[in-house]
């Protein structure tokens, strides 16, 4: 997209993220939900995707205007041709909010199976790929902002845990090696990890904590590791 269609895009919304484009990689939870809700409602075009076409659609009918994408994130590829088709459709993204996840452990040290840990690095492997293809737009938007959602676990780690806080804990720190990447490159943009025990119950509180990303300077939150109870960001 040019610089003159992305001004149209942006003048076309209206909202504190009017214009905007974020795109949320694991949109079919209970946070996806509240966090496309209040993307669409700040006046942002929300890109939902996920892997089952179904959960896709009950999002679509409970968040009116949202547009989704059934995608294999795990595969590299799919998500290069993901991103092409969103860029023939829409232009490139000014965000993205990674909620790929889930829980597996139990058992202690010698109860960590290889089974949960293939499932949580999947997850991983789905924030690699996410971060890799949609990079670029990020360094490109005025207000680029990628996000995950990381857990108190990588600070305190226990054994029943180990493979969770270790997938956690990569997570965490390739985003704040994105978030390196792009202090260098596009000081404009920024990377921040929120960082909760459990997110039940904080949903919404997720959702506007994603919208005030764009509401503060890129600085004030690029690499940071924010607490999501205490993510204000006043500025």
């Amino acid at each position: 997209m040019s610089a003159a269609h992305r001004a149209a895009r942006t003048s076309s919304e209206s909202g504190p993220l009017g214009g905007r484009l974020v795109l949320i990689a694991g949109a079919t939870s209970a946070s996806g939900e509240a966090v496309a809700r209040a993307l669409v409602r700040a006046g942002a075009t929300v890109l939902a995707v996920g892997t089952r076409q179904e959960a896709l659609d009950r999002l679509a009918a409970a968040v009116p205007g949202v547009d989704v994408r059934a995608c294999d994130l795990a595969d590299r590829d799919a998500v290069a041709e993901l991103a092409m088709r969103i860029h023939l459709k829409f232009g490139p993204v000014d965000g993205v909010v990674h909620l790929v996840g889930g829980w597996r452990g139990g058992g202690g040290i010698d109860g960590q199976s290889d089974a949960d840990w293939d499932f949580l690095e999947r997850g991983f492997r789905t924030l690699r790929n996410v971060s890799r293809v949609f990079f670029d737009d990020l360094v490109a938007s005025p207000t680029g902002r990628f996000a995950i959602v990381s857990s108190t676990a990588v600070d305190k780690p226990y054994a029943g845990g180990a493979n969770y806080a270790a997938a956690k804990a990569a997570a965490d720190a390739w985003t704040r090696a994105v978030a390196q990447g792009l202090s260098k490159q596009a000081p404009q943009s920024a990377a921040t990890v929120f960082v909760v025990k459990t997110l039940e119950g904080l949903e919404d509180e997720l959702g506007a904590a994603v919208v005030r990303l764009w509401e503060v300077d890129a600085a004030d939150v690029n690499g940071r590791r924010l607490p999501l109870e205490a993510a204000r960001m006043d500025g």
